[in-house]
């Protein structure tokens, strides 16, 4: 079995309110038709069809105050429930007290410890890598356990090679925001299939999505609208190349706010579990009801899979 962990950044089940949720304007043809025509809102979850269950799970973990991105992020790593161990959620980079955990077992260093083949598919532009190598910038929780995983993030170079995808799945941000005219672009259908091409090469493959986490900070509802557009065309392809009989998609978030665009901050939301896959796969995740189940699951299905 390969698994394939599609996180995307700060997208909650919200209300059915088309005024603040564009997550109920958006065209999303492709994720819809396989919800039975329903939106990706509270109002639909739970839902069980041929090929998807969607699951509403917990980001709050029982601690005050709204969930952040280091620690939300850091509990699907590893399942454990940081923000009760320390006694808050924090974000959006992690601290020395949520660093240690991202030094200790996760979903990639399980992974590597179990002889599986695994990877974040991201590529990651020079700026980033010099921002990291002046002390500028920060990991965030995710490439920090990717890196103390032993596992390498991939470049500009990975990009153009190939062997890795734009973190906005089609690369125009490569042109527009990077100023690099020459990075490879594709349409969200096409960036789709190159991740499933990508994906099929890993026992576990994880790729991150932050623009949904940024649209709901913005809270520009056309942008955001743009943004689950383009994503939902990046589902078709990938699902249209994917083994959905063996091999198992996971999406979920780390905390709710993109589907709220009446406030700049997270929200208390619950977030979508979405699994693609066999039935029998996607019931390995039924029992998961907050972050911290999730990734138990990928630990035990990863043993499981003798391969």
């Amino acid at each position: 079995m390969r698994i394939l962990f599609l996180f995307l950044d700060g997208i909650g089940l919200g209300e059915d309110n088309p005024e603040t949720n564009p997550l109920l304007c958006a065209q999303m043809p492709n994720l819809e038709s396989l919800l039975g025509g329903k939106k990706l809102t509270r109002s639909t979850a739970p839902f069980e069809g041929k090929i998807i269950t969607l699951q509403a799970i917990d980001p709050n973990l029982g601690v005050k105050g709204l969930p952040q991105s280091a620690t939300g992020q850091a509990v699907l790593l590893t399942g454990v429930n940081i923000p009760a161990e320390l006694g808050y959620h924090y974000g959006p980079k992690p601290n020395p007290e949520v660093a240690q955990y991202l030094n200790g077992p996760t979903i990639f260093s399980n992974a590597v410890q179990k002889g599986k083949m695994a990877a974040l598919l991201n590529a990651y532009p020079p700026r980033y890598f010099d921002g990291i190598d002046s002390g500028k910038r920060l990991y965030s929780s995710i490439p920090q356990a990717v890196t103390n995983a032993d596992l390498p993030l991939f470049t500009d170079q990975d990009y153009f090679a190939g062997n890795a995808l734009a973190a906005d799945f089609t690369g125009e941000g490569w042109h527009s925001f990077l100023g690099i005219p020459e990075a490879p672009t594709f349409d969200p259908e096409a960036a789709g299939q190159e991740l499933a091409r990508l994906a099929k090469k890993y026992d576990l493959s994880f790729f991150e999505y932050w623009a949904s986490d940024y649209a709901g900070h913005k809270q520009d509802m056309p942008w955001a609208i743009r943004q689950l557009e383009i994503f939902d065309g990046v589902l078709k392809g990938l699902l249209l190349h994917w083994d959905i009989t063996n091999d198992l998609i996971l999406i979920t978030s780390d905390h709710g706010n993109m589907e709220d665009l009446g406030t700049r901050k997270h929200t208390a939301a619950q977030v979508p579990l979405l699994l693609f896959g066999e039935k029998k796969n996607r019931d390995a995740f039924k029992d998961v009801s907050d972050l911290t189940g999730v990734a138990p699951v990928i630990n035990a299905l990863l043993k499981a899979d003798r391969g």
